[in-house]
Order: C-alpha cells, then sequence, then structure tokens
C-alpha cells in the first residue's frame, strides 16, 4: 500500500469510512490481481539471455579461484612449500612447517556435519518441520550465548564479545517480532505442504548439495593451505576473508538457482490447480532447470551478491526500529536508515526471483515488478509483517554453528591456536550447504506471495481455507496500518496548534 493511500485513509475521521477504505483496498488485492496467462510463462519466444556481464564475472573467479585454491593446498601437500610460493609472501607472512592435511581432515568432517544436517532437514521437512523451524527459533540465541562463554574461556575476547552481541540482537529481534510468529508459522506449514507436494523439488535440493560439496571440497583444500601456511599473521586472516566472500558468493548463486528452479515449479502448479492437472505443460522441471542454469543465470549471480545482506540488515533495523519507544532523535536516525535499506529493497529483493523463473525478466526489473505489484495491491503490507525469512535464517545459521563447533572442537584437540580460523571458516561451510536445504520452503513462500498478489483467486483454488486467513491477516494489517497514520496525521496537526499559540 502507498504512502498516499495510507495517507488519505488515515484523514477521515470516523471509524466507518477507514473500514469502508479498507474493504475497498481488500477488495482489490481480490478483484483487480492481474490474471496471469499461461502464454507468457516458461514462453521461449520471450526468453533472452539476462544479465550477461555478471555471469562472465562470476565464471572468471570461478576459474580463477579454482586456480588459486589448487596451488594454496598443493604448497602445503605432504611437504612444506612444495611449489616455493613462500618465497613471494616472507615479508607478508610469517612461515611454519604446518601441511594442508593437517587441517584438511577438519573441513571433511565439517562437510560430513552439515551434509547430515541437511540431509536430516530435507527427510523431516513433511512430519516435523514446525517443530524444527520453532527450534531454530528459541534454540540460536541460547547456542549464541553458550558459544560466547566458550570463547572467553579461552581468551578469544573478541570472538566472545561478538557472539555475545550477536545473543542479544537475536533475542531482541525475536521479541520485536513475536506478534508476527504465528502468521509466519502457518505460512511456512503451507510452504512446506507445497513443497512435500512436489518430490522432484527433494531431488533438485539433494542434487545441488551434492555440487557444492563437491566445491567445498575444493575450497577446503585451498583455506586448509592457507591455515596451515602462517601463524598468527594479518594477512592470512585476509586471504580467508577474501576466500569466504568467494564461497559465500558462490552458495548463494547455487542457493538463489535452486530458487528459481523451485519457484517456477510451484508457480505453474499454482496456475494449473495442481501437479497432476491435464493443463500441466510436459516436464516443468526441466524446463525451470534449463532457464535457470542459462538465460537467467546472469541475473542470478547479480542479485546473489547484494540480495542476502540486504535483507538481513532490514530485519534487523525493522526490529530495531520498532522497540525505540519516544527517543525522537534516535528514531528519526535509524528511520533514516530503514528508507535507505527500503530504497535498496526496491531494486534487490527475493520476490525477484519468482519473476525471473516465470518472465524470465533482468533482475532489477524483476525485482522492481514484484515491490510495485506488493505495493499496488496492499500485499506489501502482509509481507512486511511475515517473517518467515528470518526464521528460515535462524536455522542456517544454527546449522552453521553446529558444523563450527564440531570443526572446532576437533581443532582444539590438536591445534588449539587455529580454532577461531578453522571453526570460523567452517561455520560458513555449514550456513551455505544447510541454505540449500532451507531454500526449497523459501521459494514456496515467495512464490505464494506472488500468486496471491496476481490473481488471489489461485490461492483460493489451492487452499481455500488459507486464502481466508491471508486476506483477513491482510485486512487486519491495512487497519493497522490506517491506524498509525491517522495517529501521525493526529499528532502533527497537534503540534501545529500548539506552534501556531505558542506564535501568538
Amino acid at each position: 500500500m502507498t504512502d498516499s493511500n495510507i495517507s488519505s485513509s488515515s484523514s477521515s475521521s470516523s471509524s466507518s469510512s477507514d473500514s469502508a477504505s479498507i474493504a475497498t483496498v481488500d477488495q482489490n488485492v481480490r478483484r483487480n490481481g492481474r490474471m496471469i496467462d499461461d502464454g507468457d510463462t516458461f514462453s521461449p519466444k520471450v526468453r533472452r539471455w539476462r544479465d550477461v556481464f555478471w555471469l562472465a564475472i562470476f565464471m572468471l573467479h570461478l576459474i580463477a579461484l579454482g586456480f588459486v585454491l589448487v596451488l594454496l593446498g598443493l604448497n602445503r601437500f605432504k611437504k612444506s612449500d612444495r611449489l616455493n610460493i613462500d618465497r613471494y609472501t616472507n615479508r607478508v607472512w610469517e612461515h611454519n612447517n604446518g601441511l594442508t592435511e593437517n587441517y584438511w581432515p577438519k573441513y571433511a568432517v565439517a562437510g560430513g556435519v552439515v551434509a547430515a544436517l541437511g540431509c536430516i532437514w530435507l527427510l523431516l521437512l513433511g512430519s516435523h518441520a514446525n517443530l524444527m523451524m520453532k527450534v531454530s527459533v528459541h534454540f540460536l540465541t541460547t547456542y549464541l550465548a553458550v558459544i560466547s562463554v566458550l570463547c572467553f574461556w579461552c581468551k578469544q575476547f573478541f570472538w566472545g564479545v561478538a557472539f555475545a552481541t550477536g545473543a542479544a540482537l537475536q533475542f531482541l529481534y525475536v521479541i520485536s517480532v513475536v506478534d508476527g510468529l504465528p502468521f509466519t508459522m502457518l505460512v511456512l506449514q503451507k510452504a512446506v505442504k507445497m513443497v512435500w507436494s512436489l518430490p522432484e523439488v527433494m531431488r533438485v535440493a539433494y542434487a545441488f548439495m551434492a555440487v557444492m560439496l563437491l566445491w567445498m571440497g575444493i575450497w577446503s583444500f585451498g583455506a586448509a593451505g592457507v591455515v596451515a601456511s602462517s601463524r598468527g599473521d594479518l594477512g592470512r586472516w585476509w586471504l580467508l576473508v577474501v576466500l569466504s566472500v568467494s564461497l559465500f558468493w558462490t552458495g548463494a548463486v547455487l542457493c538463489n538457482t535452486v530458487h528459481v528452479i523451485v519457484s517456477g515449479l510451484v508457480f505453474l502448479v499454482l496456475i494449473h490447480g495442481g501437479r497432476n492437472a491435464s493443463s500441466m505443460p510436459p516436464n516443468p522441471l526441466m524446463k525451470s532447470l534449463r532457464y535457470a542454469v542459462t538465460t537467467s543465470f546472469g541475473s542470478i549471480c547479480y542479485g546473489s551478491l547484494f540480495t542476502a545482506a540486504i535483507r538481513t540488515l532490514r530485519w534487523k533495523i525493522r526490529g530495531f526500529r520498532s522497540k525505540i519507544g519516544n527517543n525522537e532523535c534516535l528514531f528519526c536516525c535509524v528511520d533514516f536508515l530503514f528508507q535507505l535499506v527500503e530504497t535498496l529493497v526496491r531494486f534487490f529483493n527475493k520476490y525477484a526471483y519468482v519473476q525471473i523463473a516465470v518472465y524470465g525478466k533482468g533482475f532489477n526489473r524483476a525485482a522492481r515488478d514484484a515491490w510495485e505489484l506488493f505495493q499496488s495491491t496492499g500485499v506489501e503490507a502482509l509481507v512486511a509483517y511475515d517473517c518467515s525469512g528470518a526464521v528460515l535464517l535462524m536455522g542456517t545459521v544454527l546449522g552453521g554453528l553446529i558444523t563450527g563447533t564440531c570443526a572446532g572442537v576437533w581443532t582444539w584437540m590438536t591445534w588449539s591456536d587455529r580454532v577461531i580460523m578453522v571453526g570460523s571458516t567452517a561455520m560458513l561451510m555449514g550456513m551455505v550447504l544447510v541454505g540449500l536445504a532451507m531454500v526449497v520452503v523459501e521459494s514456496a513462500v515467495t512464490s505464494i506471495y506472488i500468486c496471491y498478489a496476481e490473481d488471489p483467486l489461485l490461492i483460493q483454488k489451492w487452499d481455500p481455507q488459507f486464502f481466508n486467513q491471508m486476506s483477513e491477516k491482510l485486512h487486519q494489517r491495512l487497519q493497522h496500518r490506517s491506524a498509525l497514520a491517522r495517529e501521525i496525521l493526529t499528532q502533527n496537526q497537534h503540534d501545529t496548534h500548539m506552534q501556531d499559540i505558542f506564535h501568538l
């Protein structure tokens, strides 16, 4: 819902006019959603290669980094300075006699643990998904606090403070969104229901997890060579940061590729009224897969650079903003940051991947069209209230922490001075791979919201009870926004009146 709509609703003085205004918007959401033409979706005639520049950058980065990782690992494999690389870094690094095989098994354990966590998540998706999500929300704060205590006990004060801060922020965020958790769990349950009815989605997730594990084998080989190459040196940490950023981008690209594949399939299922509908096109999964790894892959590479960071920043600022209270100075500062992030969200949001999957748009246009669709129909009020993405992120972080803990404990038993280094990089590996398992549910969530904004009757045909629950919640959120706008208008009028009295 746009600001102009909010302002026009708030200008009414009677509650009956507010109700009528909200009812009108609610009817528009039901009636005026753009009907989807099957001919526009997955049509090869409208598919062109998008964001090719970012596709080239990603592939060049992957090839160059793979070469560097192999060199870094081989240089310390079974023999110190096998390739005589250390002579180029004598002025930067403080070298020792560590070997790649001293640390590579630790990363292998991390890979095994996270692979098990990802498979368990997918296997329990149908029967215990709600319980697993609740555990992710409530257990993450405790786990962060415990890791913080362990870091202080190991005299790692910086990391102890970092994890303690993370625990505090997580606790504050959960408090700020606790009212929206029941609706969030409802949306996640319906998304799980959709995903569980599509067994081919699980096969896609398993396949991409296997691809990611293969790349992690190469990545961890190079990372182990870096860990073995020096001790307590700033240059080593900077190199690990560069490798971690690369791993994050690669993992995000694979996650969002799965996102596009699953979104396209879910969208087709909702359009045609079921997986087994006679109007369903043949081999929908292969069509979605082909578009995701060819014409739309550049858009996926581009969006993966920025989307996750902007989403996380938006969640934290929104949670903090709701708990500021009456501190006007602090509120103004945070509100400025919030508006800045909201502007970025217009061009970088996860709902773009549904538009990419269905219509083959470039990333920026897809993100802008999705956000304008939400705002024009009022569904943005519902999307802003939902925190399913944050709940899934909590599960991803928890999986990463468990993986990092397992690798860190083994490292502490043999190389205690390398615990933080191995543990933190293993944690990133865990987050990337668990995120690949989580993304199938997030894809269904985004597709449900896009379909509800495009044509709410699609959701009504799929699940009438869920449609009524979404419509009721949207009506409540629009009422809430109208009340807030009316309160702000009243306060502004009061301030203006007091200023006039003061001047007189």
